[in-house]
């Protein structure tokens, strides 16, 4: 298995697994499906951060980050995604690629990645733990899907403990 940049012949495939997760799981409150355009545009805009798990060919997963708020005291902060086919799950391809997500996280100069887990996923709660990011807030109902009030975990992990934070005209990366 390789962990690699995406590129916009990848979108097929990664749209596929984002559509699966949005259609058929709670561990997205999303319920719009993606296009292959819009991964397209996302993989094209990520500069490099948005990763495909691959083997024999085949995307297993993919990963990236995106900015966690708008303003300039969020700028060391990133929100990131990642979903797994379901046969790929447990078996090492979510750990590899968030090992190589949050390397690239560094490199770009981001401080923290956020997690945010709906509830009904206590495997990516389990996941995230595991691979040392904290829970931090439980939001009760703060999303709905399939007729169901569902509640939101943020986990974070500091990727660089005991850095001192930049002056305040600094940019990451």
């Amino acid at each position: 298995m390789i962990i690699r940049p995406a590129t916009e012949a990848d979108a097929e495939a990664v749209c596929a697994i984002a559509n699966w997760v949005i259609r058929d799981t709670l561990a997205t409150f999303n319920t719009i499906e993606k296009t292959p355009e819009q991964v397209r545009r996302q993989i094209a805009a990520s500069n490099g951060s948005y990763l495909v798990a691959e083997q024999e060919g085949e995307i297993l997963g993919h990963a990236y980050f995106f900015p966690f708020r708008s303003g300039p005291g969020y700028r060391f902060t990133a929100e990131h995604t990642i979903h797994l086919l379901p046969a790929a799950q447990g078996k090492g391809a979510g750990r590899r690629l968030m090992l190589v997500l949050e390397e690239k996280a560094r490199e770009t100069g981001l401080h923290v990645l956020i997690a945010s887990v709906s509830s009904a996923n206590p495997s990516a709660i389990a996941f995230h733990a595991a691979l040392g990011y904290v829970e931090t807030a439980r939001m009760p109902e703060l999303g709905c899907k399939q007729g169901r009030w569902l509640d939101t975990v943020f986990m974070q992990k500091i990727l660089t403990p005991g850095i001192p934070a930049p002056d305040s005209a600094a940019k990451p990366g």
